[in-house]
């Protein structure tokens, strides 16, 4: 039997986060401004830790609320539909991916100075690995440390290190072992900022244009040379060589946090459509009630669900400590077409509206064009998954096991 009920203490958490998100961040993004963003956020922030709001995966005994995979995704799903949601509960990307890097990898002396401040939400943290030269591919990463005396002296560039501008710590990786095998060449290294070895270069403009907000808010992606940065040894981070491995099992959570805000916006902008289309008339007659209006919604609804199902599941495997690198790569492919799917199709609803900032739907829609890159491009996990099928059926005859046939 699979059992789909979800803990009564779990659905409580989930409903006080949502409630504080519709009651609190949802209004609050309607004032928020570049001026009074600090201040905004502090109110935010202060009210949901008075509420046990707070690093929603991080262990009790650091300052968190212990969550498992399951709540957390629940939790998450919530969060995304505002942008000053995780934000709110100081579980905001890139940084909450790499403090569960400092808390799982991190020495007890780089935990008490790196990490508590910020899980306090005192600092933030960048996650420096992207190069021009590597792109999809870290193990091609050009960046160099060389052990000099008592410190590691860094040179390249980095590319695309997302908040780095609002950034107070920087993780950095480079090639510290050109002749080891392939995946244990890298290391990472804790930078505190700033720090004239780690230049920023430049904001780079993207798709999304950057607002004043914007930048306050982290969503910046910078360029930055890596000049003679010096660092301690000792702020070398999970063991030499280990670089590479820690990585990757932090995009992993990274690719669930997007899928999980994915969700969230999807299910906003779906919400706004049957608002809008409950409300609109034309011709005589409620969108709501055009057939061809119902199945637009329809396609959306069932995307929402297997989106969910999708989660669920993974959620389930990691709480039980299964193997879920197959299913992550499916997901965060399918997810992010899933959110665009569903806010293109509610900009559509919209109409000229949808098309106008008088809604959110034009932001979401440029913004989510990026899930398709950010974490790996779907090219790159359809690679691996495609392996996969093929690699199933020549160990068991069939291709099942590596499309969900063996859900267990």
């Amino acid at each position: 039997m699979i059992d789909f009920e979800i803990p009564e203490e779990t659905k409580a958490i989930r409903a006080k986060v949502r409630q504080f998100v519709q009651d609190e961040c949802i209004p609050a993004e309607e004032q928020c401004t570049a001026e009074n963003f600090d201040t905004t956020l502090a109110q935010l922030r202060e009210k949901a830790r008075s509420q046990g709001l707070w690093c929603p995966f991080v262990p009790t005994e650091h300052g968190g609320m212990g969550l498992k995979p399951l709540a957390n995704a629940l939790v998450q799903m919530e969060l995304g539909e505002s942008f000053l949601g995780a934000l709110a509960l100081n579980t905001q990307g890139p940084d909450d991916a790499t403090m569960l890097t400092l808390l799982e990898h991190g020495t007890e002396e780089q935990r008490e100075r790196y990490l508590k401040p910020l899980l306090d939400g005192q600092k933030r943290i960048c996650y420096s690995m992207t190069e021009k030269a590597a792109g999809a591919d870290a193990t091609g990463m050009q960046t160099t440390a060389v052990l000099d005396g008592d410190n590691w002296v860094l040179n390249g560039e980095k590319w695309y290190s997302s908040s780095a501008d609002v950034a107070d710590i920087a993780v950095v990786m480079a090639k510290t072992d050109p002749d080891a095998p392939r995946h244990e060449q890298y290391s990472t290294f804790i930078v505190e900022l700033p720090n004239p070895g780690y230049q920023i270069v430049r904001n780079i403009e993207t798709m999304q244009p950057h607002t004043e907000l914007g930048l306050k808010l982290g969503a910046s992606h910078s360029e930055v040379k890596i000049d003679n940065l010096v660092v301690p040894r000792e702020n070398i981070l999970g063991g030499r060589g280990k670089g590479f491995a820690m990585g990757q099992h932090r995009l992993a959570y990274g690719r669930l946090r997007h899928g999980m805000h994915n969700v969230a916006i999807a299910q906003r902008a779906l919400d706004l459509a049957a608002e809008h289309a409950v409300n609109r008339v034309t011709f005589g007659k409620r969108l709501a009630d055009r057939q061809g209006v119902r199945w637009m919604l329809a396609d959306c609804a069932a995307e929402l669900y297997k989106a969910r199902l999708m989660l669920l599941h993974i959620a389930y495997k990691a709480e039980k400590g299964m193997d879920l690198r197959q299913e992550n790569g499916i997901a965060k492919v399918f997810l992010a077409h899933m959110v665009h799917q569903v806010v293109d199709t509610a900009l559509q609803l919209h109409g000229a509206l949808g098309y106008s900032h008088d809604t959110p739907l034009a932001r979401w829609y440029i913004a989510v064009r990026s899930q398709r890159l950010v974490d790996g491009p779907d090219e790159v996990h359809r690679w691996r998954t495609g392996a996969n099928v093929i690699k199933a059926f020549e160990e068991h005859g069939t291709t099942a096991p590596a499309c969900g046939g063996d859900l267990l």
